[in-house]
C-alpha cells in the first residue's frame, strides 16, 4: 500500500504534519478528515520506505525511559482533563523517539474509529507489556485510569532500576572475563609458539604447561574451522532451543540454581511478584487475572510455570496462601505474609511490605555479587597468568642452565 505524507490543521488550531498508509490520495484525505483533521496538502511520499532516515527510524529502539515518560505526561494530561485524541496528537508532538510517534498515530486512529484505549494499546505488544495492557483496561473498567497510571510508573521506573543495577553489578566482571579471554587467546596463538621453536632448537624436553600450550595451539591451527563451525551451530542451537518453552524453563531452572547469582535473581522475581500483585490487587483486578498477568510478565519461565499451578489451584478455591506453600520458589516470608493478608482483608499492603523488604535484599545481594566477583576474577587471572607463566619460565630456566 503506497504512503502519503501530509500536512493537516489540527482540531485546536495547530499544523501537524506526518506520514500515513491508504489506496489513494483521495483514501487519505477521507482517513485525515475522519480524524477530525483539515488536510492542507497530501502527496506520494514514494521513497518514504527506503530512505535512510526511514531505515533508521525502524531501528531506533522504544526503550523503557521513553515508555515512562511518556506514561507520566499520558496520566498528567487525563488528570487535566484533556480529551483523548487530543492527548495522543499532544504526546505524538512531543516525543522524539520516531518508532513512538508511528505507534501514537495507529493508535490514535484506532480510537477515532471507535476502539477502547485497551484495544488501542494491544495492538502493539512489543512496546505495551501484558502488564500495561491489563492496567490500562483495569483503569478503563474502574474510572481511575490517572491513578492506576501512577501506580504502572511506579512499577516501571522500579522493574527498570532493579534491572540497571543488575547490569551494572555484572558489567565490570563481564568485561575482565571477555578481555581475559582474548589475552587467553593472543597468548596461545602468537607468543608460546614463537619460544616453543627457541626451546625445541635448543634441544630441550618441554616440561607438561609448555605441550599442553602446544597441543592447544596445534588443535586450534589445525582444526579451527571446525570449532568455529561447531561454537556457531552450538549458539544458534540453544537459541533455537532456549526459544522453546521447555528449553526456556530448563535455562531459567539452571540459572537459579547458580550460586549467589541464583538467589539473587530468584528474590528479584520475588520482587516483582510482590510488587506487581499488590498493585493490580489494589486496582481491582481480579485474582485469576493477576496471575495470568504476572505469568507472563514475571520474567523467569521456571516461577511462571509455578505460578500456572497456582491459578489451577485458585479455581478450585483454595485461597492464594495455601497454593503458594505448594510452589517451589515462594519463601515462607512471603507465604506467611499473604495469609496475614488474606485475613486482615489488608493484601495489597502486606505484599508491599514483602516488596519492599526483598527490594533490600536484592541490593544487599548486589552487594554480596561484587564482593564475591572480585576475588574469583584475582583467582582466574592468577590462574591464567601462572599457567602461561610456567609454560614459558621452565624452559627458560633449563635453557640458561645450559647455557651455564
Amino acid at each position: 500500500m503506497p504512503k502519503y505524507s501530509y500536512q493537516v490543521i489540527t482540531e485546536d488550531g495547530n499544523i501537524a504534519s506526518g506520514v500515513l498508509e491508504a489506496e489513494s490520495v483521495e483514501a487519505a484525505n477521507t482517513i485525515l478528515s475522519s480524524r477530525g483533521y483539515i488536510p492542507t496538502e497530501v502527496k506520494e511520499d514514494a521513497a518514504a520506505g527506503i530512505t535512510l532516515k526511514s531505515i533508521q527510524d525502524q531501528l531506533t529502539p522504544i526503550k523503557t525511559p521513553d515508555i515512562i515518560l511518556f506514561t507520566k505526561q499520558f496520566k498528567t494530561m487525563l488528570r487535566t482533563g484533556v480529551a483523548m485524541l487530543n492527548i495522543l496528537q499532544i504526546l505524538q508532538d512531543q516525543t522524539e523517539n520516531p518508532k513512538l510517534k508511528n505507534v501514537l498515530d495507529t493508535m490514535r486512529q484506532d480510537i477515532n474509529e471507535g476502539a477502547s484505549l485497551y484495544e488501542a494499546f494491544g495492538k502493539h505488544p512489543k512496546v505495551f507489556s501484558n502488564l500495561y495492557c491489563s492496567m490500562v483496561r483495569a483503569g478503563e473498567a474502574s474510572g481511575a485510569l490517572p491513578e492506576i497510571l501512577e501506580r504502572l510508573t511506579y512499577i516501571l521506573e522500579h522493574e527498570h532500576k532493579v534491572k540497571s543495577d543488575i547490569k551494572s553489578a555484572l558489567q565490570y566482571p563481564i568485561i575482565v572475563v571477555v578481555f581475559l579471554f582474548v589475552a587467553f587467546f593472543v597468548l596461545l596463538t602468537f607468543v608460546i609458539p614463537k619460544f616453543v621453536n627457541i626451546f625445541t632448537n635448543a634441544g630441550l624436553n618441554l616440561p607438561l604447561p609448555t605441550q599442553i600450550c602446544m597441543a592447544l595451539y596445534n588443535f586450534m591451527a589445525n582444526y579451527w574451522y571446525w570449532i568455529v563451525g561447531g561454537a556457531i551451530l552450538g549458539i544458534v542451537a540453544l537459541i533455537s532451543y532456549f526459544r522453546t518453552e521447555s528449553g526456556r524453563i530448563l535455562r531459567d531452572t539452571s540459572v537459579l540454581e547458580i550460586p549467589i547469582i541464583g538467589p539473587l535473581l530468584l528474590k528479584a522475581a520475588i520482587s516483582r511478584f510482590a510488587s506487581i500483585f499488590s498493585i493490580l490487587h489494589a486496582s481491582g483486578v481480579d485474582i485469576l487475572d493477576s496471575m495470568d498477568i504476572l505469568s507472563g510478565t514475571i520474567g523467569n519461565a521456571a516461577v511462571a510455570r509455578e505460578l500456572d499451578g497456582i491459578r489451577s489451584r485458585l479455581e478450585e478455591g483454595r485461597g492464594i496462601a495455601e497454593p503458594l506453600r505448594s510452589a517451589k520458589y515462594f519463601t515462607p516470608m512471603l507465604i506467611n505474609m499473604v495469609a496475614i493478608g488474606e485475613e486482615t482483608g489488608n493484601l495489597h499492603e502486606m505484599l508491599q511490605e514483602v516488596a519492599d523488604h526483598y527490594d533490600t535484599e536484592v541490593e544487599y545481594s548486589m552487594h554480596k555479587l561484587s564482593e564475591a566477583i572480585g576475588p574469583m576474577l584475582t583467582i582466574g587471572l592468577a590462574a591464567v597468568v601462572g599457567f602461561f607463566a610456567l609454560a614459558i619460565f621452565l624452559p627458560m630456566w633449563d635453557l640458561t642452565t645450559m647455557v651455564k
